[in-house]
């Protein structure tokens, strides 16, 4: 996180951690999840190439898809913006079938309006029907 929040922006809130299930990939070890709401004066290039950055730095491997990795950083949101490219899709572009998406950004923007969507962070939840366990992470 303090790499966040030195490089990227200023974490005003984060989710508690999240257990969760696998996704995908059903054989390997739980994944821990959680959200972070940054606020940056960087563009969305600027916070993207960072994010990877970082996730080279710390090691993060990304052999199989949906396979296990020490970090995944993903930005869900920037701003009210939507995005397609060949890089990025914001909002997130599977964030609605996923419920250890959902649960953590609910806890810190439960409120937040999706711009594709047009619904809250907490209506888009109550209508996921992903059935992967999340709970809150006691280590």
């Amino acid at each position: 996180m303090t790499t966040i929040d030195r490089s990227i922006g200023n974490i005003k809130s984060k989710s508690s951690v999240y257990e969760t299930e696998p996704w995908g990939l059903k054989d390997q070890e739980n994944f821990l999840n959680l959200a972070v709401f940054v606020e940056s004066k960087l563009s969305l290039d600027e916070v993207f190439k960072l994010t990877k950055s970082i996730e080279h730095d710390l090691g993060t491997g990304r052999e199989i898809k949906w396979g296990p990795r020490s970090l995944d950083i993903d930005i869900l949101y920037y701003n009210d913006d939507i995005v397609k490219t060949d890089k990025i899709t914001i909002p997130h572009a599977s964030l609605y079938q996923r419920n250890f998406v959902l649960i953590p950004l609910m806890e810190i923007a439960g409120d937040l309006i999706d711009p594709v969507e047009g619904k809250t962070i907490e209506e888009l939840y109550d209508e996921c029907h992903d059935e992967c366990e999340v709970f809150i992470f006691e280590d």
